[in-house]
This record gives C-alpha cells, structure tokens and sequence, in this order.
C-alpha cells in the first residue's frame, strides 16, 4: 500500500510579487528551493495565512537569493503582495517506509524570506 505524506515545506514566506499576466506557477528563489528540496516543475500546495485560499501550482526556479516569491497566471488573483504563505509538496511512498521518512522543512524569516 501507498500513501501520500509530507516530503517538503517552506513555512510562512512573504509573496514579494504576483504576475497575472505569466503562463502559470509560482517563482521561488533558487536558495529556499534547494533547501526545502523542492525541484523546478514539480506539483506544490499553497496555502494563504491572510485569506485561508488554498490551491496547487507547479514550482520554477528564481534568482538565487534573491528572496523572490511570486504567483503567476491564475494564482496570482488568490494572493496580495505581502501576504503571508506556506508551500507544501508531498510523495507517494511506501506504508512502511512513510513511517520513518523525514520531511525537509524550511522556517525562512518572513521579512526578507531569508534562510538566516
């Protein structure tokens, strides 16, 4: 048996910029990626702090850091600049090993959406 868990979390990071007008997606900076292992295409959940939206993406890559948060296309009308959010991805693993996975989770500060 098979069940989706937790694989990675970037906790509570400021939208620096939402683009209705681009193809889709959200842009992460390349830094916050790398350490939440997060890669370029993959599914991602977001869930907004300040208006409870809750919807899926796919990620791309953005300037290393750069500390850049932006929701493209469509996503970009669930979200303010400034607004606070979480991005979660999930895998598909194995019951038995789930139980021992460990997700990678990131708690950047929130002013500047930095690692330090």
């Amino acid at each position: 048996m098979q069940i989706q868990v937790l694989k990675s979390k970037i906790h509570r990071v400021k939208v620096t910029g939402a683009d209705l007008n681009y193809i889709g997606s959200i842009t992460i900076d390349e830094t916050l990626l790398e350490a939440s292992n997060i890669i370029e295409g993959e599914k991602v959940s977001i869930v907004n702090i300040n208006n409870g939206e809750r919807f899926e993406t796919y990620a791309i890559k953005g300037q290393r850091n750069s500390g850049e948060i932006t929701l493209n296309g469509p996503a970009a009308r669930r979200v303010q600049k400034e607004d606070i959010i979480i991005i979660i991805s999930y895998a598909t693993l194995e019951f038995e090993e789930a139980k021992t996975f460990k997700p990678w989770i990131i708690f950047p500060n929130e002013n500047d959406n930095s690692l330090t």
